[in-house]
């Protein structure tokens, strides 16, 4: 057969795309009529039980009288409040994601010695394969840094004499390597896109055995090396309160999916990758920078009320800014009076913005916080409130911080890499049946036509 000039081939290609719409639609009234639960979530939001877990939980109301009342949002790590977590390392003036990554993998908080040596593992197996950061992040330099992550993982497959091996030994140490290298996975990809995209220098800088995972991203992305202790103290916290989000986030429960398949530990980490790099979960802080910018622009007087309130109106009428209808940052899946996740980091970031002389544009979120979500009840039917998530000042953070936005995301599973690994070793020792949910079929049935009948 010929082939068809591009012309044709887009045309092709368009029609195609509306036969696809037009035999994959299914009608809405349908999910209601079979009690489908889109997103194995009902309509009061609760989620549909579809597993157990031990590693971390998510709460955000209680039950009176078989009655659900939202409460103010609560997220455990082994059963640990984070908010004690946060302040114990806090307390103490020292990182806390090593030590998080023990408590998420081991379930129990690690002593002085247990702390250290874990630390010591780390950067024992920190460094990648020679020539690797050559000929697998930069020979091949991909414009999204995620995808960069993604092909970086899979590429580590074949440095593993023992990939396929899924034993538990095995798989965490497949998983401790993965924690400590994926940070030069995601700065390094930067680098690549940095230089071969954006045409500027390129900078490659080694990790320091003696620092923590928050000190050596920063290391490594500037080209003088340097950053303030609060700098990093704050991508730390960030780090922290973004390694899990219990079972049921998309991308942890993604872990669980595919895991139960019985597939290697590169092949799990990379599906859970895809599934953070939509913007509906791990890219949402992307979305909320850009909007801040929006509304910067165009809102003459930050601290008006009745201006910030008319301009978040025109944004849920899709008459401003991406015309989605959505005010990025505030609303959650599950959380409805407050994310704590966003109430720990909001602490801090006065702190940083303070630093930066960005004090203004924090009273500007400060605002937006608490304006939106009124807006939202008045124009919206909800099942339940809504209030600033966590996305809502990461990426104010990680602006803060003079970090790009190309890593806004690969930040995010920098740190749900420890998630994930907990997961996918929970996923092997319990398991089970291969997890295959049940979808109803509502094609009609049809006999088949030959083809010079049609």
């Amino acid at each position: 057969m010929k082939k068809i000039e591009s012309k044709k081939l887009d045309a092709a290609i368009s029609e195609y795309a509306q036969m696809a719409i037009q035999s994959s639609t299914i009608n809405p009234e349908l999910y209601l009529k079979y009690e489908v639960k889109r997103g194995l979530r009902d309509i009061s939001g609760k989620g549909v039980l579809a597993g157990l877990t031990e590693i971390s939980e998510v709460s955000s109301y209680i039950i009176e009288e078989s009655d659900l009342v939202p409460c103010e949002g609560k997220l455990y790590y082994r059963g640990y409040d984070i908010e004690d977590i946060v302040a114990g390392f806090l307390s103490e003036n020292r990182y806390g994601f090593e030590e998080t990554c023990y408590l998420l993998l081991f379930g129990k908080l690690p002593n002085e010695e247990e702390y250290r040596e874990f630390c010591e593992v780390l950067s024992s197996v920190r460094a990648l394969p020679n020539d690797f950061v050559h000929s697998a992040i930069l020979s091949v330099p991909s414009p999204d840094v995620m995808n960069s992550i993604a092909r970086s993982v899979l590429t580590l497959y074949s440095y593993d004499k023992k990939a396929d091996d899924t034993s538990v030994e095995n798989v965490l140490r497949q998983s401790i390597q993965l924690i400590a290298q994926l940070p030069l996975l995601a700065v390094y990809g930067y680098q690549g896109v940095s230089h071969y995209h954006n045409r500027n220098s390129l900078i490659i800088h080694t990790p320091d055995p003696n620092l923590s995972t928050a000190e050596n991203i920063l290391r490594m992305l500037r080209v003088d090396m340097k950053y303030s202790p609060l700098e990093a103290q704050i991508l730390d916290l960030a780090l922290v309160l973004h390694a899990d989000h219990g079972g049921g986030n998309n991308s942890s429960f993604t872990t669980h999916v595919v895991t139960s398949s019985g597939t290697d530990t590169y092949s799990s980490v990379v599906a859970s990758l895809g599934s953070l790099k939509g913007p509906r979960h791990g890219g949402a802080n992307i979305k909320v920078v850009q909007m801040f910018e929006d509304i910067k622009q165009n809102v003459k007087d930050w601290g008006s009320d009745e201006e910030v309130e008319a301009y978040i109106k025109k944004i849920l009428n899709k008459e401003a800014f991406d015309r989605s209808g959505l005010v990025y940052g505030i609303g959650h899946a599950v959380y409805s009076l407050s994310d704590p996740r966003a109430v720990i980091f909001k602490q801090y970031v006065e702190k940083l913005a303070k630093e930066k002389g960005l004090e203004e544009e924090y009273l500007l979120y400060k605002k937006v916080e608490e304006i939106a979500p009124e807006v939202i009840a008045k124009t919206r039917r909800m099942y339940k409130g809504v209030s600033a998530n966590v996305d809502f000042y990461s990426g104010f953070v990680y602006r803060m911080l003079n970090l790009p936005q190309e890593l806004f995301t690969p930040l995010f599973a920098v740190a749900r890499i420890a998630g994930w690994s907990a997961h996918r070793l929970e996923e092997i020792i319990n398991a089970g049946k291969i997890i295959r949910p049940a979808y109803k079929s509502v094609a009609k049935r049809q006999e088949y036509v030959s083809m010079k009948d049609r």
